[in-house]
């Protein structure tokens, strides 16, 4: 008996300190988006702290997003298929009707993949390069605001903050491809290609271009 409680207690146990030097590896998976292009570098954007390019293969969160400003931690190519399903919508009212693409995820999210490849095929670059650049060019910087000053409405001019900026750009990129193809002989995904493409270049053909300079103008002038 002795000669086993000997053996039990020269058994040698592993250190505390061993146990937490052992690192364990992460596996990291690369995903493209739509199994076909690499996340843009956004590092030198201004707004890279809300466009977000995370590698992906399927621009769904499903709701799974909570919290405040959780519209950045979205992927980018969502928060434009999401527009495109309102793409009638203006203000607080339904100017134009967003059609078939009203709840139609799968549809517009079509629509965007397709206007990548569109974009891809023109431009020879990588189609999220040019939606950020498009989105970077396009945001308005100030706008006017509108408030009761004692019997008369006063205008005033704001900085637009960074959030709301990347989402009025998508909104403009969404109402002007749908519609430039509302009843037309063109597919929405050409629309939106060529609206991307022009505001990429920074073109007065961009509706985007005109929404933004129409009204930083209103917002020089309520200074």
């Amino acid at each position: 008996m002795p000669k086993i409680k000997q053996a039990i207690e020269t058994k040698p146990r592993p250190k505390k300190q061993a146990k937490r030097a052992v690192k364990r590896e992460k596996t990291q998976f690369s995903f493209k988006l739509f199994g076909k292009w690499e996340p843009a570098d956004i590092t030198n954007s201004s707004m890279r702290g809300y466009i977000n390019m995370d590698p992906r293969f399927m621009p769904r969160s499903a709701g799974a997003l909570r919290g405040r400003f959780h519209k950045s931690k979205m992927h980018i190519v969502e928060r434009l298929a999401l527009k495109l399903l309102v793409s009638g919508h203006t203000g607080k009212k339904h100017k134009l009707t967003s059609g078939k693409f009203g709840g139609g995820y799968g549809t517009v999210t079509l629509a965007v993949e397709k206007a990548l490849e569109i974009i891809e095929s023109k431009e020879k670059k990588n189609p999220l390069e040019v939606l950020a650049q498009a989105i970077e060019n396009s945001a308005l910087r100030e706008e006017v605001i509108s408030y009761q000053r004692g019997s008369i409405m006063a205008r005033e001019a704001v900085v637009t903050s960074p959030q709301r900026r990347v989402d009025k750009t998508l909104r403009y990129f969404a109402q002007a491809a749908y519609r430039k193809s509302f009843n037309k002989n063109r597919s929405l995904a050409e629309t939106l290609a060529d609206e991307l493409i022009a505001a990429y270049k920074g073109s007065a053909d961009s509706f985007a271009i005109k929404e933004k300079e129409r009204m930083e103008r209103e917002a020089s002038g309520a200074r």
